[in-house]
């Protein structure tokens, strides 16, 4: 097949971790040809299909120089086989944008995983509430008064803004609601922008837990991010602490739960965080920890992957 990575600047990569790296690495192994190109460009005119420059490369196995440019070709996205979004974060007006090309590219004949319409559905902090019953107290809001009266209800809580990636924007207040009033003036900026507050769960000193769930069906394992030195952030990006392990019932529970009708939409990948029993966020742009699971359990997880998305394309 030709697969079609839509991605950050290959040079960006750091290889060690990067779980589109280790995608093309697989497919490449698996016999696939590998394309990649950046989302912006990617353009449509009138009369004509969506296109990019659609550079093919090889994966050399070196750890510096580890691709070389075999051809680049403007073509459309349509004539690959397949075509895998792996944008990282933020979801911006650029993200969005791109995703309505690729849905134009969907109705001209390509197939997208994860499915455009599916990203833009499915804002990775707000996608928990259409499943309650698997997460912490948790209030969405732009008022002020109304984040004061949560934190009075449950004394410890963790405000966070709806656009963060990486733990970017965490804070943590508790009981003595020291400097709450600043970080909602931060957060909300006098009303103006939503905020997501939740109940703090004590369990995040286990690892904030990424569950990948592929083809509607949980990996064995995941990745606990267990905060450092007095962070109450596990994210990998914010110093956290990667430790694979295998699932508990819980994690199982709620993968098996969800994992089945994000399938069905169009999410061929999806990470979901749990801290505890808890669901905390739905992650399905560019979800990550596949190299970190390998490493440490021999669960080969990009191996998982290709395997759904030849499945998928079938």
């Amino acid at each position: 097949m030709k697969l079609l990575f839509v991605a950050d600047p290959l040079h960006t990569f750091k290889i060690y971790k990067d779980t589109t790296f280790a995608m093309m690495r697989e497919a490449q192994r698996r016999g696939h040809t590998v394309y990649a190109c950046e989302p912006q460009d990617i353009t449509w005119v009138s009369g004509g299909k969506v296109r990019a420059p659609l550079r093919q490369i090889h994966l050399t196995g070196a750890p510096d120089a580890w691709f070389e440019e075999v051809s680049r070709q403007d073509q459309a996205l349509h004539t690959v086989d397949a075509i895998v979004m792996r944008k990282d974060p933020p979801f911006d007006s650029e993200y969005f944008y791109a995703t309505h090309l690729l849905e134009q590219a969907e109705r001209e004949g390509a197939r997208v995983f994860n499915k455009p319409r599916a990203l833009r559905d499915h804002p990775e902090k707000l996608a928990i509430l259409e499943f309650a019953n698997f997460i912490s107290p948790t209030l969405v809001t732009r008022d002020a008064q109304a984040i004061r009266a949560f934190h009075a209800e449950h004394r410890d809580i963790i405000l966070k803004p709806l656009d963060g990636m990486g733990g970017m924007g965490i804070f943590r207040v508790k009981d003595d609601a020291l400097n709450l009033g600043g970080i909602i003036e931060t957060l909300n900026r006098d009303g103006a922008q939503t905020v997501m507050v939740q109940k703090f769960i004590p369990a995040i000193a286990q690892g904030d837990k990424r569950v990948l769930v592929i083809g509607g069906k949980p990996v064995p394992y995941c990745l606990a991010r267990i905060p450092q030195g007095g962070e109450v952030r596990g994210n990998l990006a914010a110093g956290g602490k990667g430790v694979a392990q295998a699932l508990s019932d819980r994690d199982r529970e709620i993968a098996q739960a969800i994992g089945p009708t994000l399938f069905a939409r169009g999410l061929l990948l999806v990470g979901l965080d749990v801290i505890g029993d808890c669901l905390t966020e739905v992650n399905v742009t560019s979800p990550t920890c596949f190299q970190e699971i390998t490493d440490q359990t021999g669960c080969d997880v990009a191996q998982l992957f290709l395997q759904a998305l030849e499945q998928a394309c079938a």
